[in-house]
């Protein structure tokens, strides 16, 4: 037996594995972005959220990898790749099993038989054996399904780390969102209670004449249109609430504030090479893991051609009295080998293997558009940074003018000078720029928040941690 075990490990050290081993495919990078920002740091590792310095936001976002029902589905697919990893290589072990039955039965005596007078009738039967069967992985067919087993496992990992990336980028964005309508609502409201104001005012002037009926229907305009639009804010208020709750694993319902919108600090962009996204982002570390296992899987199905070498053996006990069972005249024993191999099977394994085939060929692609789509996320969040920044500072600086334009509209006609119209016309351009504003500072917080998510970056480790630590 022992210098059977030499001859096996031999075998099974030179064997070879059928297929051809996984290289990463060399893929071209851009030597920078076009709209990298000069002030750029080393931040990608960071808890990015903290940077606005809001613990409210801090708060949520820990209750969502705490709760969040995608991230347990991400989990428990791990946990199903892991069983799967360990039932697919469980066939390099040798594979011991048991068994054991006890009868009694009683045979017809009436056909006259003479063998009926050296046995018992009704007689027992008592046995209990131990086997064991070994299926000799000369060719590398199991190795490789357990090479794209664990590729698999790891692609279930890198699928969890994206769905937690998602996660806290939603979660900060719906909360900037939140922040950037209840400006606005802030906004419309205090417009609302001026042009009341004006309404009132300008009723109590018809009243005594001073003024146009006219006059108090344009002031009364000028009030409508902002509470017209004060539900329309509270609605998607409240659409946001409902989709964040959703995030943090709770029911729709109210979403707690922490800091005003113009109070958040603007966090620090993060500074990266293309050729890192390679190493960073979940969506491209898990297009390559589905690449390597699709890769293991044509070597599974090339082995298919060889044949299956396999070693079998039994020992135990059987006897007529349960007395005599393991006595040494009851024990019984076998081991023996086989093989088997295909002749023909009408193309199935072909099949097999021009499926595996086609399957890396479409898992290369998938890996290469991912890679693409990973550089253009980045292009696409820095331009819209620096693009915002830009409307940012002319809005304010149209803001700024609107409200000079309104305050002189306002002097003049309360000498004299002008017509209502011109106090009207000025403050149908400072809303609707006051709120474009509250819009595009919420933008430009939005648009960290993508910059942080297209590049990936060990901040998505840190979040894992705090998963693990707020369960």
């Amino acid at each position: 037996m022992r210098l059977l075990l030499v001859i096996l490990n031999t075998i099974l050290l030179v064997g070879c594995m059928i297929g051809p081993n996984y290289s990463r495919p060399i893929v071209k990078t851009p030597d920078n972005y076009r709209y990298e920002t000069k002030d750029a740091v080393d931040t990608a590792n960071t808890a990015w959220w903290e940077q606005f310095h809001d613990p409210n936001l801090n708060k949520l976002i820990n209750e969502a990898l705490a709760n969040n029902k995608n991230v347990k589905i991400a989990a428990a697919n791990i946990e199903q790749a892991a069983g799967v990893l360990i039932q697919t290589r469980s066939p390099l072990f040798p594979q011991l099993s048991y068994s054991g039955s006890a009868t009694r039965e009683r045979s017809s005596e009436s056909g006259g038989s003479l063998i009926w007078t050296y046995l018992d009738n009704p007689r027992n039967s008592f046995s209990v054996f131990a086997g064991a069967t070994w299926e000799i992985d000369l060719w590398g067919r199991i190795r490789r399904a357990t090479e794209a087993a664990r590729a698999n496992l790891l692609a279930s990992e890198e699928a969890r780390r994206g769905t937690i990336l998602s996660l806290v980028s939603m979660v900060a964005t719906n909360y900037l969102q939140l922040c950037g309508l209840d400006e606005q609502l802030a906004i419309a409201r205090q417009n609302l209670t001026s042009y009341g104001e004006s309404v009132r005012l300008f009723e109590l002037q018809f009243k005594y004449g001073q003024v146009s009926k006219m006059t108090v229907e344009q002031a009364l305009t000028r009030y409508e249109t902002a509470a017209a639009t004060i539900p329309q804010i509270e609605s998607q208020i409240v659409q946001i609430e409902n989709s964040l709750s959703i995030l943090l694993g709770r029911n729709p319902g109210p979403i707690s504030r922490g800091r005003l919108l113009n109070d958040l600090d603007l966090p620090s962009v993060p500074a990266g090479l293309p050729s890192q996204l390679l190493e960073r982002r979940p969506d491209v570390l898990q297009a390559e893991q589905n690449l390597i296992a699709a890769n293991a899987e044509i070597g599974a199905a090339r082995a298919l051609y060889f044949p299956t070498i396999s070693l079998t053996g039994s020992y135990g006990n059987s006897s007529s009295e349960l007395s005599d069972l393991f006595k040494g005249p009851a024990r019984t024993w076998s081991y023996g080998g086989s093989i088997t191999g295909p002749i023909f099977r009408g193309g199935a394994v072909y099949g097999q293997v021009k499926q595996a085939e086609a399957a890396h060929e479409a898992a290369l692609l998938a890996y290469q558009s991912s890679i693409q789509n990973a550089f253009a996320d980045v292009e696409n969040s820095l331009a819209t940074r620096t693009k915002i920044g830009e409307q940012l500072e002319a809005q304010k600086r149209l803001v700024d003018a609107a409200r000079e334009y309104t305050r002189l509209a306002q002097l003049q006609y309360d000498g004299g000078y002008v017509p209502y119209s011109t106090v009207l016309q000025a403050q149908e351009q400072l809303f609707p720029a006051e709120l474009n504003y509250a819009s595009y500072r919420t933008s430009l917080l939005i648009s960290l928040v993508n910059i942080y998510k297209a590049m990936g970056g060990g901040w998505v480790a840190l979040a894992e941690e705090l998963t693990a630590r707020e369960k």
